[in-house]
């Protein structure tokens, strides 16, 4: 819960102070404004709920992932690594996409309704990487794993794995969704394709969220046990590898597709050919989290 609140709380003050410069600039909208920013805080806060009910459910009595007091604890404190931070990532990817929707109505009111709604579009894709947390959260606090410390590892090592690559996803999600926001205010005939590239740009920064989501699987339901220290420091390293190696890669695709939301407002005929060189330094930029996902398969498969 501590860590989830961290990225809501970031998200939703910055849609607030965004909305209050705009009734500044434009008082008369001022209405509107504050509709938006309650929209856009809802769907912001939405990483902090499931973090409420992962840490509701963690101290509930009688809820236990097995006997095994070790395995059971492991579980438990994977489920809160995994939802708590990557709801400090889509907390303030949220945010971003709701303040600059602010922004963006208060430059032109008429447009209120098409960004209100390119801005819906743009939290719901930048969310996903919390759903991938929180599913492996409920995984590990209902399941009844058995093992020794070398599971144990394993299924802490899946909650690094999914909360720490969401991280970096949550974020960088959120930036093309700000700035297609902005663009829509500004040329509501693009709205079309702004959203398009919105979209295709959200996608990828996903793609290292869903490499850690596959060395969680893994993680949790490997049949390994026994082997020492090495397969304990094996299982933990993984998930530090995928984990900690995702978030650079989702922060940095989502760069390129943030600045060709803004070059689509610029240059509208350039949409296609700035698309291909968006998706073309997003699958660079990936790269690292791909050499992640590697070692993370080599600890998984070979080293335990």
């Amino acid at each position: 819960m501590g860590f989830g609140a961290i990225g809501a709380g970031i998200g939703e003050g910055f849609t607030a102070g965004q909305t209050g410069l705009g009734i500044a600039r434009q008082p008369q909208v001022a209405s509107q404004l504050v509709k938006t920013m309650l929209i856009g805080q809802a769907i912001t806060e939405t990483s902090g709920i499931f973090a409420l009910v992962i840490a509701v459910l963690m101290v509930t009595p009688g809820l236990s992932a097995g006997d095994n007091v070790i395995m059971s604890m492991a579980a438990f404190l994977g489920a809160g690594i995994s939802v708590g931070i990557a709801g400090f990532g889509v907390g303030i990817g949220g945010g971003f996409a709701a303040g600059h929707s602010c922004e963006g109505i208060a430059r032109r009111p008429s447009t209120a309704r098409e960004v209100t709604v390119t801005m819906m579009i743009a939290q719901a894709a930048a969310s996903a990487p919390v759903v991938f947390a929180l599913v492996v959260g409920f995984i590990l606090l209902y399941t009844p794993f058995e093992g020794d410390i070398a599971k144990a590892a394993a299924l802490l090592g899946a909650g690094i794995s999914t909360g720490f690559g969401a991280f970096g996803s949550g974020i960088g999600g959120g930036l093309p969704g700000g700035t297609a926001c902005s663009t829509v205010a500004r040329r509501q005939d693009l709205r079309g394709s702004v959203m398009g590239t919105m979209l295709i740009g959200q996608a990828v920064t996903q793609t290292s969220a869903i490499f850690a989501l596959v060395v969680s699987f893994l993680l949790i339901f490997t049949t390994g046990s026994g082997g020492g220290i090495v397969k304990i420091a094996a299982y933990l390293g993984a998930g530090i590898s995928m984990g900690f190696g995702a978030i650079g890669p989702g922060l940095g695709t989502g760069i390129p597709a943030m600045s060709a939301c803004t070059a689509v407002r610029i240059h509208e005929r350039s949409s296609s050919v700035v698309t291909r060189v968006m998706l073309l330094g997003q699958a660079v930029a990936q790269s690292t989290a791909i050499y992640s996902l590697i070692i993370a398969l080599l600890m998984i498969f070979v080293v335990s």
